[in-house]
């Protein structure tokens, strides 16, 4: 992976002790006016969040009910509006100026920042450059290159989580009516895990809390999350439940500044004052230590006698087998696992077990692991344990890091397709979808990989640098007959492309959207299970832009013709008509067409939450046993926990810097405790290559990180992806999810051999 030439410059200061803020303004500010103008800036930010206006595509927090603020977004929240309104563009004199081999030399910082994509693109077999195509010659080639596969089963359809429920809809209507389940997409490579696990334990896979649940609790437990750059508005909603009497009790490797200390910007005691406390308990947990950390927790509420035996007499199944189980767990066992004086246990097992109204919120540092499903299991069985599903103030809560990824998953974005979807799909259109499952993210590598698969269209993303095993995906990709990216930014994906590689410009959830002669409007679901409207204010980027909506449907027809008589042109005309259908489809989703033009959007159903009532095939919640397991690690070798920084939206990067971690003007850094410092002979600001170690004997590496001696537990560290992507195999995947295991990958380190 090329490296910056800004990192040269890179500078390391002391972390941040509080987020937003003063500066967090500043930032917001001169970042939006630099990029999009004064004019087009207030435009943009005043809509941002807005019940007439757009969603944010910065992370799926929910929109709060009732009034919201005049400026309803953070930080990060401005500055993906801003990457998405830039003024610069890409078009045909760019693409001819730069060689695919010259823009493979080129960072992904410095491609995305070249500005909008304005103009279809292709790149044809052999070619040296992307050259102009027409719309209606770009749909051709990919109708006449699918109709031509011996198998529908070739080709792969990915889906970014940034795609509106609308576009998901008609996308898996259109891969299905071709003929496959093959639909992998970014929740695979994320939050799979908390898909898989709830769905076992509580029959639904999606958190059970709405936000005035959070308002209300008494206590908040955050595992392996970072809501400080992650989700920066949800530390508002944490301020509010602080203020109501909450407890938070945060655990997480790294001391997060997001969960210290708030400094609210809208308000003045954030911008001059001390803001609020957030953490009254961080544990510092070991990469991985979670599994036996709930274990032991859940064994300490038993003895506390903590349990609601009203709830799990009359809504669960399976409590004694788990009892039995936890009542055995090994301390010993615990405390190498976690890394945490089983004091700190014990004051953890006491905040819970004092409170009467619970919600467990995690992120990808608990979804990325082995072990992920299980350690998901046991945040449950806690739940469960204690009563606190389907009452107000408690619940599970998954915080999505993608603004649309649950919505894709809720039209029927995934490779596992429900029977009762199908079916209703098979009713509304009359075609039989295919029942065998697909590609998930990992099998669609594979499948390239193995030419097992020949097509790759992606809407939206960039799945080349999000994926695991970096190197392995780009060949991947770059062996494919045909690869369609969908997107609104040059990215890794269109450099590492197929024989015949397409770029088809989008508009961007900024813009405003006249398909049909209509003003369009699409719809978005957040992290809990709330539907609303968005739509964009600013004029498109370029003439040439089109919708996802009507890219979808126009591919659809230019591959199938009238085959089950499916209207495409009709549902790219008139947006209303395809939800009109997905209230016909998607479970609970009645009336929908109806709700969103009523206004102010809707919740969709959530047995669990709503009734105690768990769809599971047993009828009730579920209580699991997973066996304990410590990975060890062997001598002279580290845990790697990859991480973003404060300037980066998944593989998207903004800038260079990462103020809350101290670190300026570059990405290339590796966190370390000062004892693994001293113990594996090394100082702060030596430059080291990352070399990680798998069953399979490859050696896979990353080379010339700089050493910054850190606040981590010893034995773990942390660096940035994508870079450190290429560390991890693409056969190393979570149980039962097949998440890649990002927050465990088991390193040594070698000194970096200076450039000549």
């Amino acid at each position: 992976m090329p490296i910056d030439p800004e990192e040269a410059k890179l500078r390391v200061g002391p972390p941040a002790d509080h987020a937003a803020g003063l500066q967090a303004v500043r930032i917001s500010m001169a970042t939006a006016i630099k990029q999009m103008g004064v004019v087009k800036t207030a435009r943009n930010l005043l809509s941002l969040n807005q019940v007439d206006g757009f969603d944010c595509m910065s992370c799926a927090w929910p929109d709060p009910q009732g009034h919201r603020h005049t400026a309803e977004f953070c930080e990060n929240g401005a500055k993906a509006v801003s990457w998405e309104g830039v003024r610069d563009v890409v078009g045909p004199a760019f693409f001819a100026e730069h060689s695919l081999e010259e823009l493979a030399g080129q960072t992904d910082y410095w491609l995305e920042k070249q500005g909008r994509l304005v103009h279809p693109m292709v790149r044809r077999e052999g070619g040296t450059h992307y050259e102009p195509i027409s719309w209606a010659s770009a749909f051709e080639l990919i109708g006449s290159s699918l109709r031509g596969l011996a198998s529908p089963d070739e080709a792969i359809f990915y889906t970014s989580g940034r795609t509106s429920n609308e576009a998901a809809f008609l996308y898996q209507l259109f891969a299905r009516a071709y003929g496959t389940n093959n639909m992998p997409d970014c929740s695979n490579m994320c939050h799979e895990s908390t898909s898989v696990g709830l769905a076992r334990t509580i029959g639904v896979g999606k958190g059970s809390i709405s936000l005035q649940d959070l308002y209300e609790a008494d206590l908040i437990v955050i595992s392996g999350q970072n809501p400080g750059t992650n989700h920066p508005r949800m530390l508002t909603a944490l301020e509010i439940a602080k203020k109501n009497g909450a407890r938070i009790l945060a655990i997480n490797p790294l001391p997060e500044a997001g969960l210290l200390r708030f400094d609210n910007p809208q308000k003045p005691r954030g911008l001059v004052g001390r803001g609020t406390g957030l953490a009254d308990r961080l544990l510092q947990i070991r990469s991985n230590g979670d599994l036996a950390l709930w274990q032991a927790l859940g064994q300490l509420l038993l003895l506390a006698g903590a349990e609601d035996r009203d709830f799990i007499d009359g809504y669960t199944v399976g409590f004694e087998a788990w009892a039995d189980h936890v009542k055995q767990v090994d301390r010993d066992a615990v405390l190498r696992a976690t890394g945490l004086p089983w004091e700190e246990i014990e004051a953890a097992a006491a905040m819970l077990a004092s409170s009467k109204r619970v919600v467990h919120c995690w992120a990808m540092g608990i979804t990325q692991h082995h072990n992920a499903v299980a350690t998901i299991k046991e945040f449950v069985n806690v739940a469960l344990l204690q009563g606190m599903i389907g009452k107000p103030g408690a619940g599970l809560c998954p915080v999505r890091g993608h603004s649309n990824v649950q919505g894709d998953r809720t039209m029927g974005i995934w490779e596992k397709p429900l029977p009762v979807f199908l079916d209703a799909l098979a009713t509304e259109f009359g075609f039989e979808p295919p029942r065998e499952h697909g590609f998930d993210a990992a099998d669609a590598v594979r499948a390239l990989r193995d030419r097992r698969a020949r097509v790759f269209i992606g809407l939206g993303g960039n799945f080349v640098a999000a994926m695991s095993d970096t190197e392995v995906t780009a060949a991947a990709m770059r062996g494919a007959e045909l690869t369609v990216q969908i997107s609104t930014k040059l990215n890794r994906s269109h450099i590492d492309a197929g024989g015949t590689a397409l770029i088809l410009p989008t508009l961007g959830r900024t813009e405003t959207d006249r398909t049909g002669g209509l003003d369009q409007r699409v719809t978005v679901e957040d992290s809990m299970s709330a539907v609303h409207a968005s739509r964009g204010r600013s004029a498109p980027a370029g003439p040439l832009l089109r919708s996802e909506v009507e890219i979808v449907s126009r591919i659809a027809a230019a591959t199938l013709g009238d085959r089950h008589d499916i209207p495409w042109a009709g549902f790219a005309a008139d947006y209303d008509t395809i939800r009109e259908r997905i209230g016909r489809v998607v479970p609970g989703a009645a009336g929908y067409a109806e709700k969103i033009r009523a206004g102010g959007g809707f919740t969709m159903p959530h047995p669990p939450r709503d009734s105690r009532t768990f769809p599971t095939p047993e009828g009730r919640a579920v209580f699991t046993v997973s066996p304990l397991e410590v990975l060890e690690v062997p001598p002279g070798r580290l845990v790697l926990q990859t991480v973003r920084s404060h300037d980066q939206f998944n593989t998207t990067i903004y800038g260079l810097d990462d103020r809350y971690r101290g670190i300026k003007s570059g990405r290339r850094v590796l966190f370390i405790s000062a004892e693994d410092l001293a113990e594996h002979g090394y100082a702060d600001g030596d430059h080291v290559d990352l070399i990680s170690e798998w069953a399979d004997g490859v050696e896979r590496r990353a080379d010339r990180f700089r050493l910054v001696a850190y606040p981590t537990p010893k034995g773990c560290v942390a660096a940035y992806y994508p870079e450190t992507n290429p560390l991890v195999p693409l056969d190393s995947q979570a149980a039962e999810s097949g998440t890649p295991t990002s927050k465990w990958v088991i390193v040594r380190l070698k000194p970096s051999v200076e450039a000549t």
